[in-house]
C-alpha cells in the first residue's frame, strides 16, 4: 500500500515495486526497488506527463529534497516526478558490506555485482514505468551517471522515452577505462591550478597536511586510516559549483597545537572522514569502473594503473622539492579497500571485478544514429568527472541531440543553478530555443 504525505508545496508518496534481480531470468530471483512520486500540492489530483530523474553515481540514491528545491520546482509546474533509488541504493534492496555476505563469498558478491550496472538500471525503468504511467513514455532526466543511464535508455528501449535530458552525464560510447582516466588526469590537475590560483594560500597548507599524514598516518575516529593517497582524494570535491571553497575552509583550521605538540584537529578529522567514507554509498567504489567495461578487457583498477603515468600526482616526490601536491578527482582505488572500514570486507569481491572479461555491451551506436526521441544535453566546459571531448563525440553520434555547452556551472550544475539547467533542457528539447 502506497503512503502519501505532504511537504511545504507538494505532495509525496512511497512507491515500491519488486523486479527482477537478473531480468534475462524474469522468473528468478527478486529485489525491491523504492521510489518517491512527487506532485505540486495544488495538482496532486491532476492528470500530468511523468518526469524520471537518475541520480548520479553509481551508487547514489536520489536526492531527498524538502519542498521544491533545486531543479524540483520547475519540474513540478507541469511533471508528476519520479525519484528512484536505483537498484542497491537508497531504501531499494541495498548492497553493503553488511549485505552483501548473504550472497555468499567474493566470488558469488562479484557476479551479484554484475547487475548493477546501467542496463540492469534501465530494464527496472520499463518494469516498473506501466505500473506508473499506465503505459505511456516519460521524459527522464539524467544527472551524471543518470546520464550514462538515458544514454543506454535510447540504445535499448527508446519506446519508453517522451524526451530525453542530459545534464553532466554523455558517456563515452566506446572508450576503455584506462582511456577515461587517460582524460582525466589533466582535467583535475587543471582544477588543483585554478584552486591553487583562488587559494594561494592552500599550497603550504597542502604539503604540510601531506608531510604530516607520510610521518603519523592517523586512524580517524571511526577507524579511517588517512593516508596522504586518500587526502588527495578530497579533490573529487573540485568538481562541484562550491568545491574549492570548501575544500579551503577545510584545509585553513586542519591543525590544533596539543601537548604533543601540533596535530590533525578533531574538527578535521571528523569532517574528513565523512568526505571520504564510502559507508553510505559502498556501491560507487565497488562498480564505479565497471561502468565503462564493454568489451574483453578487464578493468583492472585502471585509475590506479593510469595514474603512474602522471608522476606529478605523487605527493612524496612533491614533498622532496617545493612541487605542490596535486589533489586527485572522481576515481576508485584499490588502497580504498584498505583504508576505508566500510570497504575492508569487499576487497576481494572488488579485485574480482576489476578481473572480469565478460562484459556486455552498453550502447547501441547504430541505434543512436537512427534516434527519433528528442534529446537535450548539458555539457559542463572542462568538467571534472565526465570528459567534454567525449561528451561531445557521443552528441554528434545520437541523432537529434541538441547540446548546450557552458562554462557557468560546474559538474552540480543541475542542482546548484535552481531551475535555470532543467529549463533549458527543456526548450532544448522542445526547438524552443
Amino acid at each position: 500500500m502506497s503512503l502519501s504525505y505532504r511537504q511545504p508545496g507538494v505532495v509525496l508518496t512511497d512507491r515500491r515495486f519488486t523486479v527482477p534481480l537478473d531480468h534475462h531470468n524474469p522468473g528468478g530471483e527478486t529485489i525491491e526497488l523504492y521510489a518517491r512520486e512527487v506532485v505540486a500540492g495544488a495538482k496532486a489530483d491532476a492528470d500530468l506527463p511523468w518526469l524520471l530523474y537518475l541520480q548520479g553515481g553509481p551508487g547514489f540514491g536520489a536526492n531527498r529534497f524538502v519542498g521544491q528545491q533545486a531543479w524540483l520546482g520547475r519540474a513540478l509546474e507541469e511533471y508528476r516526478v519520479l525519484l528512484l533509488d536505483q537498484r542497491g541504493t537508497g531504501a531499494s534492496t541495498p548492497a553493503s558490506r553488511q549485505t552483501l555476505p548473504l550472497r555468499g563469498g567474493p566470488r558469488e558478491q562479484a557476479d551479484y555485482l554484475t547487475h548493477f550496472r546501467a542496463d540492469s538500471i534501465v530494464r527496472d525503468c520499463e518494469a516498473i514505468r506501466p505500473q506508473v504511467t499506465g503505459g505511456a513514455p516519460w521524459t527522464v532526466l539524467g544527472q551524471s551517471f543518470g546520464g550514462f543511464c538515458t544514454v543506454n535508455y535510447l540504445s535499448t528501449a527508446p519506446g519508453g522515452l517522451r524526451a530525453a535530458l542530459i545534464t553532466g552525464g554523455l558517456p563515452s560510447l566506446g572508450a576503455h577505462a584506462d582511456d577515461v582516466y587517460r582524460a582525466a588526469y589533466p582535467r583535475i590537475e587543471r582544477k588543483v591550478a585554478a584552486h591553487y590560483a583562488r587559494y594561494p594560500q592552500d599550497v603550504e597548507r597542502a604539503r604540510r597536511i601531506a608531510e604530516y599524514l607520510l610521518q603519523h598516518e592517523p586512524v580517524l575516529n571511526g577507524g579511517y586510516r588517512l593516508t596522504v593517497e586518500a587526502f588527495q582524494s578530497l579533490g573529487i570535491l573540485l568538481g562541484g559549483s562550491e568545491g574549492s571553497h570548501r575544500l579551503h575552509f577545510l584545509l585553513e583550521d586542519a591543525f590544533v597545537r596539543t601537548v604533543q605538540g601540533f596535530a590533525l584537529s578533531d574538527a578535521f578529522q571528523e569532517e574528513v572522514q565523512g568526505l571520504l567514507s564510502y559507508a553510505a554509498h559502498p556501491l560507487y567504489a565497488l562498480v564505479h569502473e565497471a561502468i565503462y567495461g564493454q568489451d574483453e578487457r578487464p578493468t583492472a583498477w585502471a585509475a590506479e594503473r593510469v595514474r603512474g603515468e602522471f608522476p606529478q600526482f605523487d605527493a612524496a616526490k612533491a614533498l622532496t622539492g617545493d612541487g605542490q601536491v596535486l589533489f586527485t578527482g572522481e576515481s576508485v582505488h584499490p588502497w580504498m579497500f584498505d583504508t576505508d572500514p566500510a570497504l575492508r570486507p569487499l576487497r576481494e569481491t572488488a579485485d574480482l571485478l576489476a578481473e572480469r572479461t565478460d562484459w556486455a555491451p552498453l550502447y547501441d551506436v547504430s541505434r543512436l544514429a537512427a534516434n527519433e526521441v528528442p534529446v537535450a544535453a548539458a555539457v559542463y566546459h572542462d568538467d571534472m568527472y565526465v570528459d567534454t571531448a567525449h561528451a561531445l563525440e557521443t552528441a554528434r553520434t545520437i541523432r537529434g541531440l541538441r547540446t548546450w555547452v557552458t562554462d557557468e556551472f560546474e559538474h552540480d550544475g543541475v542542482r546548484a543553478s535552481g531551475p535555470r539547467v532543467l529549463e533549458r533542457l527543456l526548450a532544448l528539447s522542445r526547438d524552443e530555443v
